[in-house]
């Protein structure tokens, strides 16, 4: 009786994986549906929580780069005089009045800022998803190498997006706003809210992005289509496409806001062809030992 139970039992899930590998195009689309539907679930619910403390959100969060008593002056200014060098990382204070130039802009204002900030803090779970749906197709060996990579996509996400928005923001509002066109006073800086909020995002989504570099390399080098050898023999044209990225995410002209993109995202191109060479030396070895077992 006890034996009859089990075979049933084992049939069934025979039954169900064979139901799972034969999903037709139409079931992988429901299936891709459901997870996209829970994506947006948990970026509204996120969106829903900024917006209902979106005043606070903008005077703390969205507008503290540009307000003179923002951690990051304060914190190089002490620097500055630690290391005995006066005022020279001491920026000079910064004022940006914002402008609205149409009826509806403080609330869709509010709602474009409460969507990104439901997307940063949305981001681990929607790639969790995206790793749910794309699982199944993965071999036993490749699920074992992707192993924490939403940890590790999730840290360089955020590192990335800190960066952008404690170092980088700082020094591309600074700059702009106490730039000066002309001697004659005629020209009045008042930049739209939009505008403001528009730079923040980009600064803050570029450096998130720019950050995930080492993790692609990493994945890449594991699944064999990136070598060291790849990434070094490409060295020259890869810099050449960090100052052009460096450029497009800061959108201050100024020579120092591109360098503090450019060098994080050389030291983080540089550590890929670390994190290639030991993948590198791992299968090779892999490789080895399996011989030697044959």
């Amino acid at each position: 009786m006890e034996t009859g139970i089990v075979n049933s039992y084992v049939k069934k899930i025979k039954a169900k994986g064979s139901q799972k590998q034969k999903m037709s195009f139409i079931d992988h689309l429901e299936v891709l549906r459901w997870h996209i539907i829970r994506c947006a679930v948990a970026i509204v619910a996120a969106s829903v929580l900024i917006f209902v403390f979106i005043d606070w959100v903008f005077d703390n969060v969205i507008y503290a780069p540009a307000r003179p008593d923002f951690i990051t002056y304060s914190g190089l200014c002490n620097l500055g005089h630690k290391l005995h060098l006066g005022d020279a990382l001491c920026m000079p204070p910064v004022n940006i009045p914002l402008l609205g130039s149409t009826v509806s802009g403080p609330f869709m204002s509010a709602i474009t800022i409460s969507f990104t900030c439901g997307l940063i803090l949305a981001f681990p779970y929607v790639f969790w998803e995206i790793w749910r749906y794309i699982k199944p197709a993965l071999s036993p060996k490749e699920l074992k190498n992707a192993s924490g990579s939403i940890f590790w996509v999730s840290v360089c996400f955020f590192c990335g997006a800190a960066f952008g928005y404690y170092l980088l923001a700082p020094f591309t509002f600074n700059f702009l706003g106490n730039y000066k066109l002309g001697t004659l006073g005629v020209y009045t800086y008042l930049p739209t809210l939009d505008d403001f909020i528009d730079t923040l995002t980009s600064i803050i989504l570029g450096c998130g992005i720019g950050f995930e570099l080492p993790v692609i390399a990493y994945v890449l080098s594991k699944v064999g289509i990136v070598t060291p050898k790849l990434l070094k023999q490409y060295r020259k044209f890869a810099y050449v496409i960090i100052l052009v990225l460096a450029a497009v995410i800061t959108p201050s002209p100024d020579w120092t806001s591109q360098m503090i993109v450019t060098i994080p995202l050389v030291i983080l191109y540089e550590i890929s062809i670390f994190l290639s060479s030991k993948v590198s030396k791992q299968r090779l070895q892999r490789e080895k030992d399996e011989i030697n077992l044959n």
